[in-house]
């Protein structure tokens, strides 16, 4: 990926001189950058999917069509039934709808309100939804995962068949080290033990094929190269489901509102290609692989997180010790590179990695590398050109305070 010129201080200079330096996005774990052919659904529908598609006039009925089109072409990429399909304002809001949804409708007066099952490394929106699920009275588990950060699948097996289970969650692979989890086999032990299953596919989709067989899914359009603002909220008709929002006159396919249809149909455009670049582009696991294999021998004192072998093409994350996580991702910045640090959902906070937490292993100085498609071995070994510079001033500039304070 060319990145484009931008002007910036150098980074060992007082003197406010200015450089040119070309950035470098590696945060497509975060937002894949724009495609063109979503750009120009974005536009094209603001001219002719601006007006309300639940009015009944002639640019109402338009944008009802056009709606219900954007529905069906999602919907068959991602394997489920139209009217199974909803469309929130983001991937957060889809998984507290989906979570506390189905904690709703299957609470029992008289056998209260059940147990919820998470794994350990789910993303914070996750979390969030089901500590306050367990606020209401809803005894909640937490799966332990191995050091690469995959699920423990007996431990969650055993869990759903122990307890009287209303839910289970299980990301389809981390989005913070790209580790992708046992989906497959955590829809048949879910099955057997009759609990539904909660996928937070939104590392994935797009990018890797789902198992049949989820009960819910949730997903975020950003992620594939369509504008902010669509999540996707898919609940099958055989799962008890109830929105734990409070009735709208304008419901229609489970959230309420006025839906962001210049978005839905970018996203409904960018779906098919993106899944045809993602799978034609087998340069993205190689150069993942390069910083993988040459980290440990560029950085000392560095972790690479995660197993290569079960992992997203696009994603590779470590930490180097004796450096700040915050400071080592503000001077790659300077150097020109855009990557993440710290928990990926929580970036504008100093609190470590619960996802790193959870694996045991070090969340000192982590950094997340996702590369975008179109990214080139060029870009990639340009990165690894200027970091070791960088941590080696990092590290020299702490050992200083240390000697000093």
């Amino acid at each position: 990926m060319t990145g484009r010129e931008h002007l910036v201080p150098p980074p060992d200079s007082g003197s406010g001189q200015i450089r040119v330096s070309i950035v470098v996005y590696f945060d497509a774990a975060s937002a894949e950058p724009i495609l063109p052919v979503a750009r120009e659904a974005l536009l094209a529908a603001l001219d002719d999917g601006w007006a309300d598609p639940a009015r009944l006039h002639r640019e109402g009925r338009r944008a009802r069509l056009l709606l219900d089109q954007a529905r069906e072409q999602i919907s068959a990429q991602l394997a489920c039934r139209a009217d199974e399909l909803a469309f929130t304002s983001s991937g957060t809001q889809a998984v507290h709808l989906a979570v506390l949804g189905a904690v709703l409708a299957r609470q029992s007066p008289v056998r209260g309100p059940g147990h919820l099952v998470v794994s350990a490394v789910e993303h914070s929106s996750v979390l969030n939804a089901a500590a306050q699920a367990e606020q209401a009275g809803t005894a909640l588990t937490s799966i332990a995962v191995d050091p690469a950060g995959q699920a423990d699948l007996a431990g969650l097996a055993a869990t759903v068949r122990r307890h009287r289970t209303v839910l289970a969650c299980l990301q389809s692979a981390n989005h913070e080290v790209g580790t992708v989890q046992p989906v497959a086999a955590a829809i048949a032990a879910c099955q057997d033990a009759g609990v539904p299953l909660l996928v937070d596919a939104a590392a994935s989709a797009g990018r890797l094929p789902l198992p049949e067989g989820w009960s819910m899914l949730a997903a975020s359009a950003h992620k594939w190269g369509a504008p902010p603002g669509v999540g996707l909220l898919i609940v099958r008709k055989t799962v008890r489901w109830r929105s734990p929002l409070p009735a709208d006159s304008r419901e229609a396919h489970r959230v309420p509102g006025f839906p962001n249809l210049p978005a839905i149909l970018a996203a409904a455009a960018a779906l098919h290609v993106f899944r045809a670049e993602v799978a034609a582009d087998h340069l993205l696991r190689r150069l993942t692989g390069q910083i993988r294999d040459r980290l440990p021998d560029l950085v000392p004192d560095s972790v690479v997180h995660g197993d290569p072998a079960r992992a997203l093409p696009h994603i590779v994350a470590f930490s180097c010790l004796y450096v700040n996580g915050e400071a080592l991702v503000a001077e790659l910045d300077r150097a020109g590179f855009s990557v993440s640090s710290g928990s990926s959902c929580a970036s504008d906070t100093e609190r470590p990695s619960h996802v790193l937490a959870a694996m045991g292993a070090l969340t000192h100085g982590n950094v997340r590398v996702s590369l975008p498609r179109g990214t080139t071995k060029q870009s990639v070994d340009g990165f690894l050109t200027v970091l070791p510079g960088i941590v080696h001033r990092l590290r020299d500039r702490a050992a200083h305070q240390v000697r000093h304070s």
